[in-house]
């Protein structure tokens, strides 16, 4: 799993706007159960020089962050991003253009509030409960009307269509927050436009998002948690050194999996340490080169890197430490070869162990069978097993909705690359968290492959489709 949604547990719009009237401003309007939010800048509306304008407050539980943290649901820090989310609404109101928001931390406690209207700002709290722009809470007011933010760290994106979701990278912040540092409580995030737009000699209407009360189940916004997990074990694509590959591809990396009673643990007389490999010709045979020094990857995994100079078509791996063995395997190996052409690559997929249902809750791993179209047994491939899958070293997968096809989990390919696809000898796999899907709706799985070739990433036919229950059925 490489993504992890946490959805808002408070919003509020929180506004100065003049009332119809154009005269009275509604800062003691609370709208903190719309299904909207709202952030505008307003110019010369009631007078030639009367400035208006509305921020979004919003907050999301970072215990719940923190809790999986120390279980291990999601990694440490420095391993993981945070990413506020927030998705537009088309409306018919006058969209800006070429605008900037900033993403701050507020710095005071405040109510959500119980008010809906954000046409006429008739929700009043009358110093009672809920956020407004005068008011944080019941009876407590902002030292600043409009709310209190820390001025460090400031996040923002451009907006230069206007009609653009909200993606921003808060990763500093969210940190602070989860480890009590930088005198941050987590009090959520303030939106607005800048300063110098908000306070601009024209107007900025309206950037419109979705609220945590919005009917739309994936428009409402989250704090995402992306990395990359991905497992990149070469047992079934293993090849012997070559002098037609650069050092680092004449690597190949091995994970030993210590599962015991059908859980991972750590090998007791090395828990966090190193372990050591030796490769052989054949189950006591000659050994190939040096040990190799690996290392632990995360409770019950361990990992090496190691080279073959041999022609032989497989191999041995013993995984040891001092005079104790504590693993044999064999690899099967491959040899580089150059080709006087360039070729075009392509595949029959399928997802393996498919399940027409699935519940929303937990995680499920989702495993790709891959073959070359062109793939041609011979009678003895035919007679020895199913054709052994094809490993795609640099595959990531996309997740939509059929009704819509609204993206649900974009393809992450950029630098968090939490969408990138694990591998090992039973071919490319991922897990994905079920509770990222609403319910009763059907959805489907693409699949790129990065092709060296044309340095892009090509996707490829094959769809697999499936629906999504409740966690009762």
């Amino acid at each position: 799993m490489t993504i992890k949604r946490y959805f808002a547990t408070a919003d509020n719009t929180i506004a100065n706007a003049f009332k119809e009237n154009l005269i009275t401003r509604g800062t003691g309007s609370n709208m903190g159960q719309a299904d909207i939010l709202e952030v505008f800048s307003i110019y010369g509306q009631a007078t030639t020089s009367s400035a208006e304008a509305s921020r979004v407050i919003i907050q999301f539980d970072t215990d719940a962050v923190n809790a999986d943290r120390t279980s291990g649901t999601i990694p440490a820090s420095g391993s993981v991003s945070f990413y506020l989310n927030m998705f537009n609404v088309t409306h018919a109101e006058t969209l800006p253009v070429d605008f900037t928001l900033t993403v701050s931390a507020v710095s005071q406690s405040w109510e959500e509030g119980y008010g809906l209207d954000m046409e006429t700002y008739s929700d009043l709290t009358y110093n009672s409960f809920g956020s407004n722009w005068i008011n944080r809470g019941s009876g407590s007011t902002w030292v600043s009307a409009g709310g209190d933010y820390h001025a460090a760290p400031v996040f923002t994106q451009r907006f230069q269509e206007g009609y653009e979701d909200l993606s921003v990278d808060v990763t500093t912040l969210v940190e602070q927050w989860l480890t009590s540092s930088g005198g941050k409580d987590n009090y959520g995030f303030g939106v607005q436009l800048t300063s110098s737009q908000e306070t601009a000699n024209r107007s900025f209407f309206t950037k419109k998002f979705f609220a945590r009360g919005s009917e739309y189940y994936n428009k409402r916004p989250v704090l995402e948690a992306r990395w990359n997990d991905s497992i990149m074990d070469d047992r079934g694509s293993f090849y012997a050194s070559s002098s037609l590959a650069p050092a680092s591809d004449n690597l190949n990396t091995l994970y030993l999996y210590n599962r015991i009673r059908g859980r991972l643990s750590n090998i007791p007389n090395i828990g966090t340490g190193a372990i050591y490999v030796n490769l052989h010709e054949s189950a006591g045979g000659s050994q190939i080169g040096s040990s190799f020094t690996g290392s632990h990857v995360s409770t019950g995994i361990y990992k090496c890197d190691v080279y073959a100079e041999t022609t032989d078509t497989s191999i041995v791996d013993v995984w040891f430490s001092g005079s104790t063995q504590y693993h044999t395997g064999a690899i099967e190996v491959t040899s580089f070869a150059a080709e006087a052409h360039s070729p075009t690559d392509k595949y029959i997929l399928k997802v393996s162990d498919a399940k027409n249902y699935y519940k929303n809750d937990g995680f499920e791993r989702f495993r790709l069978y891959i073959r070359p179209r062109n793939w041609s047994p011979t009678v003895y491939t035919v007679s020895k097993a199913v054709p052994e899958t094809t490993v795609i070293h640099s595959a990531s997968y996309e997740v939509f909705r059929i009704i819509d096809n609204e993206l649900v989990v974009p393809h992450g390919t950029g630098s968090t690359q939490h969408t990138f696809m694990s591998y090992d000898v039973e071919g490319n796999y991922f897990d994905l968290d079920m509770s990222t899907l609403e319910a009763g709706y059907d959805y489907g799985i693409r699949f790129s492959f990065y092709d060296d070739y044309i340095k892009s990433w090509k996707d490829q036919a094959y769809q697999f489709r499936f629906k999504v229950r409740q966690n009762e059925y």
